[in-house]
């Protein structure tokens, strides 16, 4: 059985359905996150990097992995797929998306590619002290699958403090709503890219998700972002 395998599933799915998010602890282990966050200063392996502060984005940085993937990263990529595209199918229908996805990742890419969504998402992200990742949606094209994950590769308390991830999400008429999922290094959150289902008294509608960073107070903290679909 696979580290993959081993988490519940089904009780994975039903965090998903009731809040648009859910925590799999150690998904990666010690060893593996800090081999993930010792490729950022390579010059190869990566097509492009950001620095959050001239485009608005917050503080910090994060560069873009080209094709091929780290192995890691590409299996994570393809096996998290399929044990997340019931819950990704469902919410559409419960939406009202016409929009289905295939049980394999590399039949969803060919769709991306073929709508001129070719480049890789996947990412590596490095804060350090005073950086933060404002609230935001990870969309790149006309072709989004619903739920992404986010690794955390830095131990909170002892390589950094601060830096929460946080999500929020906007009901039709209500304030929005925040919180903070308690990750500890090398677990993964999955959650809702843009929108999930939520129930009514009328039927289902439509909530929207962002995400993000807090402060990091001090100390350097690695996040592994793993995004199904490519980017155009």
């Amino acid at each position: 059985m696979t580290i993959i395998e081993s988490h519940d599933w089904h009780a994975a799915a039903g965090d998903l359905d009731a809040r648009g998010w859910t925590i799999l602890p150690g998904l990666i282990g010690g060893a593996q996150c800090d081999a993930l966050a010792a490729l950022y200063d390579r010059e190869s392996g990566f097509r492009s990097h950001v620095v959050m502060e001239r485009h608005g984005y917050g503080r910090g940085e994060y560069r873009y992995f080209s094709y091929p993937l780290p192995p890691l990263v590409g299996t994570l990529r393809a096996t998290l797929y399929p044990r997340l595209v019931d819950t990704a199918n469902r919410w559409h229908a419960r939406m009202g998306m016409k929009t289905r996805f295939p049980p394999a990742h590399r039949d969803f890419l060919e769709r991306c590619h073929s709508a001129g969504q070719a480049r890789p998402t996947p990412l590596l992200l490095r804060y350090g002290a005073g950086d933060y990742n404002c609230l935001h949606q990870d969309l790149y094209g006309e072709h989004v699958f619903p739920l992404q994950a986010a690794i955390l590769l830095s131990a909170p308390g002892e390589d950094f403090r601060g830096g929460e991830f946080v999500m929020t999400e906007q009901r039709p008429r209500m304030q929005s709503r925040a919180e903070v999922a308690p990750l500890s290094k090398g677990d993964a959150v999955i959650f809702a890219v843009t929108h999930r289902p939520q129930r009514g008294t009328r039927g289902d509608y439509r909530v929207t998700m962002r995400h993000g960073v807090s402060t990091v107070r001090s100390g350097r903290r690695y996040t592994l972002g793993i995004i199904f679909h490519d980017a155009a």
